[in-house]
């Protein structure tokens, strides 16, 4: 392995700050070669906000980076440890699968971390190959740029390649890694693994980083880490809204899968809604309903919970004062979550000012959408511009009724309708990246290696809010199907 060369123009303007935290946070070791690698997809744009030389990324020294074959210069490359609970149960954990290469410093001064997934294995594997697939590399770039126009917080995908060699799962399939840039990978288990195997002062030495790095106005405050818990919980709960208010169900919310940044993360069995159902569940692990659409705000509650708990030595020298403190936070969240939800759905219907009926006229509406299995995406945008004609919810005598009483709440606030309709236009999306198209772009690419129907969804969800015709065809939800949709993590 060579480090990259100097001519290379690359823009690489790496910092390693989470490899001069203590030793215990990670290891250091670098990719495992690949090879010969192909470039599958570059994302231009996030390369350009990131300062980095599109031609140059491109060039053979540039996908070798990618691959893992190559190490830029800066880089200081290390696998993380956490923990986490993974469906309630607590366990050891870590990047088995990924490194840290470094911080992209960007141009505006921002400061990115820069991971490869599937770059090999690492002291975490747990007996893994170290290794990814084409297919679920390609979902994470597909699902995390979706995410990112949709407005939602989430991790970016800046590349993927083939690895030429075939990982092992059920079948043989074509090797591939993504990187994966983030605000950073710090989660709830990596603060679970520091309070369980770490000592009290690295325990603080992470909270003062994780300050530092997301919540700088935090840190002067007279308990910085209470007002990092709380900080943590309100984007949480901005997240998790925002994921209810357009369908989506991350499939796995284990408490390593939770962000400190408040950015969704690791896009394994995800999937977006059809028809509405709060129990509605992807997952094919998940058999139980944990993480189904409806719960997961409840486990986003859960989740914090247990990072309140690695925070306790920090809260209060007394123990009880400490509990009461992050108890007290803790509580906040539900009514924290709902008034974000609460906005969204308002916005979803155009109101702009509150009434105290506003969720009971909400709730009628999802019931409905319940009962006659309405399609959540394409009711918002029926409702949006007026085309009600093509849904069985539409003609009931009870739709006709709630239709009524939501003219009505127009016509009590201020704004016109042709302003309700713009804040429609904007909250309600045309399209959401369905399941059986991501799937056919997935199909194309990795049994045909045709990335035409991946390149031409991704450039329709670039724009969902776009409303153009274009994106008429990528709004139909799938046939009936005799066997429920089921996605995979892919690992």
């Amino acid at each position: 392995m060579t480090r990259e060369k100097e001519g290379i123009k690359t823009g690489w303007n790496l910092d390693n700050s989470y490899a001069r935290l203590p030793k215990s946070f990670f290891t250091s070791l670098n990719p495992t070669p690949v090879r010969s690698p192909k470039l599958i997809i570059l994302n231009a744009p996030l390369a350009t906000s990131l300062g980095l030389n599109i031609q140059a990324l491109q060039s053979k020294e540039g996908i070798e980076v990618f691959a893992g074959n190559r190490v830029p210069e800066g880089a200081l490359p290390l696998a993380q440890a956490y923990a986490g609970h993974q469906f309630g149960h607590f366990t050891m954990l870590g990047d088995g699968r990924a490194l840290l290469i470094g911080e992209q410093i960007t141009p505006l001064s921002e400061r990115f971390d820069i991971q490869l997934k599937g770059s090999g294995r690492t002291p975490y594997s747990r007996g893994g190959d170290g290794r990814a697939a084409l297919g679920p590399m390609l979902r994470e770039y597909i699902i995390s740029e979706a995410m990112h126009a949709l407005g939602i917080p989430t991790t970016r995908s800046l590349a993927v390649v083939t690895t030429g060699e075939s990982v092992i799962r059920e079948t043989d399939l074509p090797g591939a890694i993504l990187t994966r840039v983030a605000a950073s990978h710090l989660r709830v288990g990596t603060f679970q693994y520091v309070s369980k195997w770490g000592t009290a002062q690295e325990l603080r030495v992470l909270a003062d980083y994780t300050l530092k790095r997301h919540f700088p106005e935090a840190e002067a405050n007279e308990n910085r880490y209470l007002s990092l818990l709380q900080e943590v919980i309100k984007r949480q709960a901005v997240l998790i809204a925002k994921w209810q208010l357009v369908g989506f169900i991350h499939g796995v919310m284990n408490t390593d899968n939770m962000t400190i940044s408040g950015e969704t993360i690791d896009y394994g069995p995800c999937a977006f809604m059809d028809a509405y159902d709060p129990a509605t569940v992807f997952s094919s692990i998940d058999i139980h309903g944990r993480y189904a659409y409806g719960n997961q705000p409840h486990i986003g509650g859960w989740n914090l919970a247990r990072f309140a708990e690695t925070l306790l030595p920090l809260l209060h020298v007394n123990q009880e004062e400490a509990i009461k403190l992050a108890q007290d936070a803790i509580s906040d969240f539900a009514g924290l979550y709902h008034r974000n939800w609460l906005a969204g759905m308002r916005a979803k219907l155009g109101i702009f000012n509150e009434e105290i009926q506003d969720e009971s006229l909400i709730e009628d509406l999802l019931n409905m959408m319940q009962k006659y299995r309405a399609d959540y995406t394409n009711t918002f945008r029926a409702l949006t511009f007026g085309t009600q004609e093509d849904m069985a919810l539409f003609g009931t005598p009870e739709f006709a009724q709630w239709h009524e009483l939501w003219q009505a709440r127009l016509d009590r606030q201020q704004e016109s309708k042709a302003t309700s309709h713009q804040l429609m236009r904007n909250s309600n999306p045309a399209i959401i990246p369905r399941n059986h198209r991501v799937e056919a772009a997935l199909e194309a690419a990795v049994k045909q290696e045709d990335y035409s129907v991946m390149e031409r969804l991704l450039d329709v969800l670039s724009r969902p809010y776009a409303h153009s015709p274009e994106q008429a065809d990528y709004s139909t939800p799938p046939a009936p199907s005799a066997l429920p949709y089921r996605t995979f993590c892919g690992t």
